[in-house]
């Protein structure tokens, strides 16, 4: 009999998409496109001969398969990482400050800190949330109170000390349905005035001469995602981030085309031991979900 093996990279993607919601946010969080993820779990079904998920509308839903498979796939997924943990070097020790703005806090962090406190579970991670330039102005105030060792941020264009890990566009989101990208003067969700994303989209909307009018200012995405619930404004979020709920908005809207950003690390010298091993894992979650 021939001995057949399951890629852990295909379980992972499975796994993802159940606790993510969604291809859409799944992609976000493991740092690959839309097209890859849906390409893995096309691939398991064909190793499981089987259909693991179902469509019920808009949403994706677990098929019986995909239920007999879900508590397993993430004991292996689990196991897999642990092993891992167990045969590298000895754990490191310390606290680690990160800095991340709240555009992708929910959409890239988590699985970072979570294989990351498998890896090295003595080190003490504390996230630092505000917008990408306030993260990047913590980074000189770094063993003070306030201050971050390592910075995740989202901008146009990189910065000294900086690299970038990976490329996004950003686009323009609204509820399935809804008719507020019809409205004159547009109606739109922004950030606070420290917002990276808030005066590229003013500009945009300016230079395609389309008047506008703030629904929102906040640096918190929940309002934001209250407001386009509500089908009250559009707003302009990165495309791996947007959630499965809300529609990117195309051609057909009207609205004018956004720039790539960059998501961005930032490990000056003089890095902690600590902080040093965090950078690498981050590089290295970047890196191992786009093969």
């Amino acid at each position: 009999m021939m001995i057949r093996n399951l890629d852990i990279a295909l379980l992972r993607a499975f796994t993802t998409v159940v606790e993510a919601g969604g291809v859409t946010r799944a992609a976000g969080v493991l740092a690959v496109s839309q097209a890859a993820v849906s390409q893995q779990l096309k691939r398991l079904e064909e190793a499981l001969d089987c259909h693991l998920f179902e469509r019920e509308g808009r949403r994706l839903v677990l098929a019986p398969a995909g239920e007999r498979l879900l508590a397993q796939a993430r004991r292996l997924v689990a196991q897999n990482d642990e092993l891992l943990a167990a045969m590298r070097t000895p754990p490191f020790e310390g606290e680690v400050r990160l800095g991340v703005p709240y555009d992708i806090i929910a959409s890239v962090v988590p699985p970072i800190l979570r294989g990351f406190a498998k890896a090295q579970p003595r080190v003490r991670v504390s996230l630092v949330c505000e917008d990408s330039h306030v993260v990047r102005e913590a980074l000189r105030r770094s063993g003070d109170r306030g201050g971050v060792d390592l910075a995740l941020t989202t901008e146009i264009d990189c910065g000294r000390h900086g690299e970038t890990l990976r490329t996004d566009r950003l686009v323009w989101v609204g509820v399935p349905g809804g008719d507020a990208h019809l409205k004159d003067p547009l109606p739109v969700s922004l950030g606070a005035s420290t917002c990276v994303f808030r005066p590229v989209a003013i500009e945009a909307l300016g230079k395609a001469r389309r008047d506008w009018r703030a629904v929102c200012e906040v640096s918190r995405l929940e309002p934001v995602y209250a407001v386009l619930e509500a089908g009250l404004a559009v707003a302009p979020l990165l495309r791996s981030s947007v959630p499965e709920r809300f529609e990117i908005l195309g051609r057909d809207a009207k609205l004018p085309t956004l720039p790539e950003f960059r998501i961005n690390l930032y490990a000056p010298p003089g890095l902690t031991p600590a902080a040093r091993i965090l950078a690498e894992h981050v590089r290295t979650a970047f890196s191992g979900a786009r093969k």
